[in-house]
């Protein structure tokens, strides 16, 4: 019943979360990194997609390549073939870093709610 099953069970979709913003942080960060490379296609991650994906997966399923990764669509495009918009992807990298944080607080609690119930609420 104790092991990493036990834990994915009690964690749950906090955790399942967490480990979404912190791959769109990487996804957002990779097309700030690629602004200027000619031809490169932003990407970003569909959360709510990505969300309902994991939950199918069960709770204990693979994690990792999601079918959620879309491709952004550029509200101009560049003559270099290049999709990335820098204040597009610093809003966007802003507000993921927000709900990242609001992740990790409430997946701390849910911790700490855990521990105290394994130590009988002392």
């Amino acid at each position: 019943m104790n092991g990493p099953d036990f834990l994915d069970r009690q964690l749950g979709q906090p955790a399942a979360a967490l480990r979404l913003r912190a791959q769109r942080l990487d996804l957002i960060a990779s097309n700030i990194a690629n602004a200027a490379t000619p031809g490169y296609k932003a990407r970003d991650l569909d959360f709510k997609a990505a969300l309902a994906e994991a939950g199918a997966a069960g709770v204990t399923g693979q994690f990792g390549a999601t079918q959620a990764i879309r491709y952004r669509v550029p509200v101009q495009a560049s003559l270099d073939g290049n999709t990335v918009e820098l204040a597009t992807e610093q809003t966007a990298f802003a507000e993921n870093a927000i709900d990242y944080r609001a992740s990790l607080s409430f997946l701390s609690g849910r911790i700490q709610t855990l521990m105290a119930a394994l130590k009988g609420g002392e």
